[in-house]
């Protein structure tokens, strides 16, 4: 060991503690990104700590990028530096829980998960299934902005956060709203943060606006014909007075990933017409609906499903009740078995119209046939937000060229598209982001205020920041 990186070691260790910095392969290893190891692993203990970790790493000229269970770690360009690795998995504790005004303060580094179980012995949730599910750290899914189908209903985290403490790379930690859900007026620095991938501060500490669980719920299944149908049964339901909590489009090809399967096979519920086979490339369709009340709410909300969907659809069906709690599940989370099922797949994420979204997912389907490509279609259709997992068939592989069509296509929709997971070869020849927009100046100017010395994350967020 240099002389000059036992000094850093130090440097640190006389903030965390010997103990908490790690330089051991095997544990620098798991916090790779992109086939980049950092030099050690640094684990604080507080809100304050992370602070002068943060202060002392900016003074001694290292890289860092903030994580936890690493559920998000692939999101992002190439780094262009990575010398330390900013765990937050000791911060995990409640400092204020309010049951009755529906609030809660935790640390960044508690997992969804334990924030459920905690909060559950008073009949409350956190309304969120992100990618990562249980395992997803608060923090994490902050900084992604993360959130899945329950978004329909409850929004996304932004809706959901009352205040936040933000760590800078100059050691201090900022205050940002409060924890009661009336707050003052002002510009909003969660908001700021959330969504910002670490590269702007690290979120240690959040409240949250916490609602009651529903008393039951249930999932019908409707499988429809054509693209078509899909879009007019969308726009059926949307207009109706029906207030669904989760609404998913899967093609058969992620149906057979959601019920665990390594290749295509028919979605998981009543099987579809041999028409629905014809289009998007010889695949069928499927619309989940997730509905939550009382007995007599869900029984009336199937019966008003089928009535919508009686000339669009050819079968509305039940899901059972326990498949359905684990197929909704591995539907926020479809992704996380992909780099041992299929190592060289990618998965980019389109936000565009909601109006768009099955005309996109036609257009996909359709371009990937001609590359003889898998799709598997993550459709969240009353969101505007899709979610497609490119799969490598014999004789076929994922170019820039591909990616760039569907890229195309997303921008002729209205839409942007972002590579969240792809191999590192491919990754180093294109923009994840995609091109910026008119306010990438801005975000410049944000970016050097927040962090002028370039610490946090270099490189991986958007315009190469």
């Amino acid at each position: 060991m240099s002389l000059a990186v036992e000094s850093i070691r130090n440097e640190l260790a006389s903030v965390v503690g010997e103990s908490r910095v790690v330089s051991d392969v095997a544990i620098c290893a798991g916090a790779r990104v992109d086939g980049v190891t950092p030099a050690s692993v640094v684990y604080p203990a507080s809100s304050e700590q992370v602070a002068e970790v943060l202060k002392r790493a900016s003074n001694c000229g290292l890289s860092v990028i903030p994580f936890r269970n690493g559920t998000k770690l692939g999101v992002g360009n190439l780094p262009r530096r990575y010398d330390l690795a900013l765990s937050l998995k000791d911060l995990n504790r409640v400092w204020h829980y309010e049951p009755g005004d529906l609030t809660v303060t935790v640390e960044a580094g508690m997992k969804l998960g334990d924030l459920q179980h905690f909060v559950a012995r008073h009949r409350l949730w956190l309304p969120l299934d992100p990618p990562g599910g249980p395992r997803a750290s608060l923090g994490g899914s902050l900084a992604a902005n993360a959130s899945g189908p329950l978004r329909l209903r409850y929004g996304t985290l932004r809706d959901m956060v009352l205040g936040m403490k933000i760590a800078t790379t100059e050691g201090k930690l900022i205050k940002a709203g409060g924890r009661v859900v009336k707050n003052v007026a002002g510009y909003d620095l969660s908001k700021l943060l959330i969504g910002s991938y670490g590269t702007l501060g690290v979120i240690v500490e959040v409240s949250f606006k916490l609602f009651p669980v529903p008393a039951q719920s249930s999932t019908v299944v409707v499988s429809i014909a054509t693209l078509e149908a899909a879009r007019e049964f969308r726009r059926r339901l949307l207009d109706s007075p029906l207030t669904p909590l989760r609404l998913m489009l899967l093609n058969d090809v992620a149906g057979g990933l959601v019920c665990g399967a390594q290749a295509p096979s028919p979605p998981c519920g009543s099987e579809v017409q041999d028409a629905a086979r014809r289009e998007g490339v010889g695949q069928g369709f499927e619309i989940w609906i997730e509905a939550g009340g009382s007995t007599r709410v869900l029984e009336r909300f199937k019966r008003e499903v089928e009535q919508l969907a009686a000339s669009t659809s050819t079968s509305v069906e039940p899901m059972d009740a326990g498949q359905a709690a684990a197929n909704w599940a591995r539907v926020a989370d479809w992704g996380s078995g992909l780099p041992e099922m299929a190592p060289e797949s990618v998965v980019v994420r389109v936000q565009l119209p909601i109006a768009a979204g099955e005309t996109f997912v036609g257009c996909a389907l359709e371009e990937a046939g001609r590359h003889k490509i898998q799709v598997a279609c993550f459709c969240q259709a009353g969101a505007g937000v899709i979610s497609l997992c490119l799969l490598e068939t014999p004789g076929a592989s994922i170019d820039l060229a591909f990616v760039g069509e569907l890229r195309q296509i997303a921008q002729r929709l209205g839409g942007v598209l972002v590579v969240e997971r792809c191999p590192v070869e491919l990754k180093s020849r294109l923009d994840v982001w995609g091109p910026v927009g008119d306010d990438f100046e801005i975000t410049k100017k944000v970016k050097a205020v927040w962090d002028p010395k370039g610490v946090l994350a270099p490189g991986r967020f958007v315009g190469g920041l």
